[in-house]
């Protein structure tokens, strides 16, 4: 079993692809993977650090910020994108894979298209309720479409859907017998509760400055906050002798133990947060990006929250409301049950192990 997977650019695209390539080589313990990516994203780190094998390719998107440096980037874009096409086809001639598989981000068009265009059966899995640019421009070249969401036949054909839910990171569906070690990673309070707060892989401007703004408020509660700000955040601004309870990091490396650790939870509401907040089961504030295609950070946050699941709280009200709805959770115990059991029982857990059994039926054919 040969196995080709591509994408990437954030870690709701990067950790889904190394799921499943997790689940091949559990059902297929010879399979040779190798990741395909583009030069400068996240996945030319995150996906050696996870024990895969990966190239990179030029490619880069438009550029739709006004500015010099942009203008000079999209008339180059072409011949990125004509160089990328160039270097994928030799990749595939000379790695003969099996099957190829993209998972959204800009690599992932010039290798499906180019695998396809040699004959290697092909798959996409969707993780959003509105499809990356890429998705759409692939689904006439792949066998099979897996996807996260209902309805997504008003973007695909529906013949080639098959509903599988997100590929999410193994290590978090055990986490009960994690807490000893969390509290010792993180250096922590056994005492105390925590409130866990994650923008995403790159960071979410909102959340970041919402935090900033209220940690006088919050340094007067009982709370400890375990606080991902991604890169774009200075952390030095942060007087963590002032706030002993903020413990500030731009990544945090063992989700597993972060989620472990946590009594609550604050979010953004991209695809994959919310396929793992399902799966770890604890009290949830969603706060939806605004800078997504079609809004579709809010849908998924609805999703949950019509099925009293989660709590909402608009980007442009998060300033002003975050630290209240906060507040309310933490006091309100009938309201953390009730999110608790209602989130958990939308859970899918073997979403990875089920894409890779169509990877092998589409394999054969």
């Amino acid at each position: 079993m040969k196995a080709i997977i591509s994408g990437g650019g954030t870690g709701g695209h990067i950790f889904p692809a190394i799921a499943i390539a997790n689940a091949i080589k559990t059902k297929h313990s010879e399979a040779d993977i190798l990741f395909v990516g583009a030069n400068g994203r996240m996945e030319m780190d995150k996906v050696p650090a996870a024990g895969y094998r990966i190239e990179g390719l030029t490619i880069a998107g438009i550029q739709r910020k006004l500015t010099l440096k942009n203008l000079v980037q999209n008339l180059i874009l072409p011949f990125k994108i004509l160089k990328s096409n160039q270097r994928a086809k030799q990749i595939i001639r000379e790695f003969k894979p099996d099957v190829a598989i993209g998972v959204g981000g800009y690599a992932s068009y010039p290798t499906l298209s180019m695998a396809a265009s040699l004959g290697v059966p092909c798959l996409i899995q969707e993780q959003n309720s509105y499809p990356g640019i890429v998705n759409k421009q692939l689904k006439n070249k792949v066998q099979k479409i897996c996807v996260a969401y209902e309805g997504m036949e008003k973007f695909f054909p529906k013949e080639k859907i098959v509903f599988t839910g997100n590929p999410i990171r193994q290590d978090i569906s055990d986490l009960n017998s994690k807490r000893d070690e969390a509290i010792r990673y993180f250096n922590v309070d056994s005492t105390k509760k925590t409130l866990l707060v994650i923008g995403g892989s790159l960071g979410a401007r909102t959340i970041n400055e919402s935090l900033f703004a209220m940690l006088d408020d919050l340094a007067k509660t009982d709370l400890q906050v375990i606080w991902q700000t991604g890169k774009s955040f200075d952390i030095t601004s942060v007087d963590t002798k002032k706030y002993p309870n903020i413990h500030i990091t731009q990544f945090i490396t063992r989700m597993d133990l972060a989620y472990s650790l946590a009594d609550f939870i604050v979010s953004r509401a991209g695809a994959l947060s919310i396929s793992e907040l399902c799966v770890v089961g604890k009290p949830a504030i969603l706060i939806p990006s605004p800078n997504v295609s079609e809004d579709h950070q809010t849908k998924n946050a609805m999703a949950l929250v019509n099925q009293n699941a989660a709590l909402f709280v608009a980007d442009k009200d998060a300033k002003a409301s975050l630290f209240s709805t906060i507040s309310d959770l933490v006091n309100n115990r009938e309201v953390q049950q009730n999110l608790s059991q209602n989130i958990f029982k939308l859970a899918k857990t073997d979403s990875a192990e089920q894409i890779a059994d169509i990877i092998d039926i589409i394999k054969k054919q």
